[in-house]
Formats: structure tokens, sequence, C-alpha cells
């Protein structure tokens, strides 16, 4: 079950709060707990971001974090990925990992729970396009398919043997729908 406050607060209030879990997110004034990451979900967060950081932490070209509060525009929300391309990770003078992460990433990937609505993994994508992510994918394991936004163009319907868009910088590498799917395999 999702949880909402109704009673508006301030960004610099939400901030201020111990994080929950599952994390809560700020939007437009409220906020709103996440839905419970279940077995098909967390199997393909944690394979996706796997094989992204393959591709792309070997040749610094990008980096994917899993459940990453990424704050930009006046809400702080939690893609279940958020993928960086290396010149954009967000590094102190020591080039370790901010704690607080005040960007959008380049890369945003949400995956439906069980029984979640889609409308506001598609608003957060939505949103963070307009603050300078270039890619989304909304990915549903139980129907096997993936929405992909890409600037101001519609979303995309992508199954089976469609090849998903990447980042630029990881366009030597490739996959499909149905090899996204295969990761929920343990074969």
């Amino acid at each position: 079950m999702v949880h909402t406050l109704t009673q508006p607060m301030s960004l610099e209030e939400f901030l201020s709060l111990p994080e929950t879990d599952p994390a809560s997110e700020y939007i437009n004034g409220r906020v709103h707990q996440k839905s419970m990451p279940q077995g098909k979900h967390s199997k393909l967060q944690t394979s996706l971001v796997s094989q992204i950081n393959q591709w792309g932490a070997a040749k610094r070209l990008a980096y994917g974090f899993t459940e990453l509060r990424c704050t930009a525009g006046g809400r702080s929300i939690v893609p279940d990925s958020a993928v960086f391309l290396w010149e954009n990770l967000p590094l102190d003078e020591n080039n370790a990992m901010l704690d607080r992460v005040e960007q959008a990433p380049d890369w945003a990937i949400e995956i439906l729970s069980p029984e979640q609505a889609v409308t506001r993994p598609m608003d957060n994508l939505l949103f963070l396009l307009q603050q300078g992510t270039s890619l989304g994918w909304l990915v549903d394991p139980y129907e096997r398919i993936a929405f992909t936004f890409q600037g101001n163009h519609a979303p995309v319907t992508m199954r089976d043997t469609d090849a998903l868009p990447l980042l630029n910088e990881l366009s030597q590498h490739s996959l499909t729908v149905a090899q996204l799917f295969d990761f929920l395999s343990f074969l």
C-alpha cells in the first residue's frame, strides 16, 4: 500500500525528515511513500543495473544506481534505477559520490510492482525529462512490456524483439525487451 501525507510541507522540511523504507518522495508539496518492491521488481532492478555498470563503469561512460534520491526542479524522487553519464556523476572534491544528489539522472528507470498504478512513475519520468533526463523507461514485468521516453516525443511501447533505446554513450551495446525480461530467470 502506498501512503500519502496530505499536510503540505516545504522541500527543505521533507529533506530534513529521516528516510523511510520503502522510500518516500516529495511531489508538489506532498509526501508519497513508494510501493514496497516485490520479487520480480527487485530481481529485474538488480540485474539491469549490474548490466548497465558492466557496460559503462570500466570505460568510465556511465554508472547506475538503485533507489538513489534525486532532487531537482522542486521534487525529490527516488527512481528505481538512476543512471548518470560519467561526466555528470554527482561527486565531491575527492571524486566520491555526494550523499545529496541535486540533479536529475541522465537515464531514469521505473519498474512496476504488483497492483502499482502507472500514473506516478510515469509522471515522475515525464517530470525528469523536463529537468534534463534524456532517457526514461517504465517497465512492466507482468505484462512484459516497456514504455520508453525520450525528449518531447510521445512514449513508445516496446515488446519482445524491440531494441530498447540506450544512452548514446552505451550505443555499442544492445538490449531487447525479451533480453530485459530474461533477467527475471535464474537459468
